[in-house]
């Protein structure tokens, strides 16, 4: 439940996401934060103008990276760890990790392959890298090969328990990683999801959630207002 910057009195509103609509790594926690009722105060971090990169920001995240998350005098950056402090502070809040020892590993290898195999592989910054280097039919390609060899993965791995959702029938850990990505592929890569029978059906699965449908990027409030139609 995000609040813009002086919606709300600071002191109702203890923790603060600094963001950026379209980032998958931000599109997580957000999911975290609405699935366990948290409020927080939506910071908008425009990385297009490269507001990441300034000095107030490099205090926060010397990576000049989103997000980061600020509960106090806590100042968390990576979506993981942010993900985990959240868990281990709300643990009654809708729960992020099964108690079963091995659905727990499970959601966290699915988020790995994410974290580590994929997003890394198609991030705003290693588009920009390559900008000088390859053409952009060439960069679209880098991003759907490593975004596709990540799927088939994600695709056996979870065959085998994936139920309404990626280990089961309720929402933990490895969904809030799936949902951005898979959102990305559809929209920004245009992949052929058919290939991805499991992925698909659980992506339909996030669509009916309100968590994380008011996540989306197109309605955060830095969203321009044509990413709406």
């Amino acid at each position: 439940m995000a609040s813009v910057s002086g919606e709300k009195k600071e002191s109702e509103l203890k923790l603060k996401l600094y963001s950026y609509w379209t980032s998958s790594c931000s599109f997580r926690v957000r999911i975290a934060l609405n699935l366990k009722g948290l409020n927080y105060e939506y910071k908008a971090v425009d990385l297009l103008k490269g507001e990441q990169l300034s000095p107030e920001f490099a205090k926060l995240n010397p990576v000049g990276y989103v997000p980061v998350l600020v509960d106090g005098d806590l100042v968390l950056s990576d979506s993981f760890a942010i993900l985990l402090y959240l868990e281990e502070k709300y643990p009654h809040h809708h729960p992020l990790l099964p108690q079963d020892l091995h659905k727990k590993a499970v959601n966290f290898q699915a988020a790995n392959i994410v974290s580590s195999s994929i997003q890394p592989l198609q991030n705003r910054a290693t588009l920009k890298y390559m900008e000088a280097k390859f053409s952009p039919d060439e960069q679209l390609a880098f991003s759907k090969h490593h975004t596709e060899k990540g799927f088939v993965a994600l695709e056996r791995l979870l065959k085998d328990y994936a139920g309404r959702f990626a280990t089961g029938d309720e929402v933990f850990l490895a969904d809030l990683f799936l949902a951005p990505q898979i959102d990305l592929a559809i929209k920004a890569f245009r992949m052929d999801m058919t290939q991805f029978p499991v992925l698909s059906r659980l992506n339909e699965a996030y669509n009916e959630i309100p968590a994380f449908q008011d996540a989306m990027p197109e309605k955060q409030p830095d969203a321009p207002l044509t990413s709406a139609s």
